[in-house]
Order: structure tokens, then sequence, then C-alpha cells
């Protein structure tokens, strides 16, 4: 399992010193031939798809990224049709990179 918070900065506020993490740089997903693409059912989240296509529902946030799914939000609107990206360990590759 890949925890993507590794890649945040450690940030602590001056005033109060409370410590936080800062944003993370996330990689863009390009469309591969090996992509699936599904079409979302009532009961689908991005965490379960992410469990489903991946086996680790930790990498849901690559399946929101491909999408260009930035409301916050593990819920999906029932027949979406939804991109899921094939390498992933090409993307968690890129991912540690740009946040080195």
């Amino acid at each position: 399992m890949s925890n993507r918070y590794q890649y945040s900065t450690k940030l602590t506020n001056k005033y109060t010193k409370k410590k936080y993490l800062g944003s993370i740089i996330y990689p863009k997903i390009k469309p591969n031939d090996n992509d699936m693409y599904v079409i979302s059912q009532q009961s689908d989240r991005l965490d379960i798809l992410a469990s489903k296509y991946y086996n680790d529902q930790s990498l849901w946030w690559i399946i929101a990224v491909a999408n260009n799914l930035n409301d916050a939000s593990l819920s999906i609107e029932p027949g979406i049709q939804m991109r899921i990206p094939s390498n992933v360990s090409k993307i968690l590759n890129d991912l540690k990179k740009i946040n080195e």
C-alpha cells in the first residue's frame, strides 16, 4: 500500500505551534491504451473502485485525478463513464518525483 501523505511537507504554524501537512502535487495522468473504462453504478465510490481494481482503497485519488473529480467527495454520480488508469506504478513514481 502506498501512502500519498509521505510526500507531504510537514509544516508548523509559527503562532500556535500546531503541526499540519502541506499540499501534495498530483501528477497529470495521461490516457493509456490499457486503461479500463467503466460506467458508474448507484453504489460506486472512488475508494470502492480503487479497492476493486487496484486492491488498495487508498489509491482512490488516482481515479479522481484521471477523471478530473475535484469536489472533495468519494461519491460518484451513477451513469458516469470513469477511466481506471492501468499504469499505477508509473503514476506513483511520478507522484514521488514531483513531491521530492
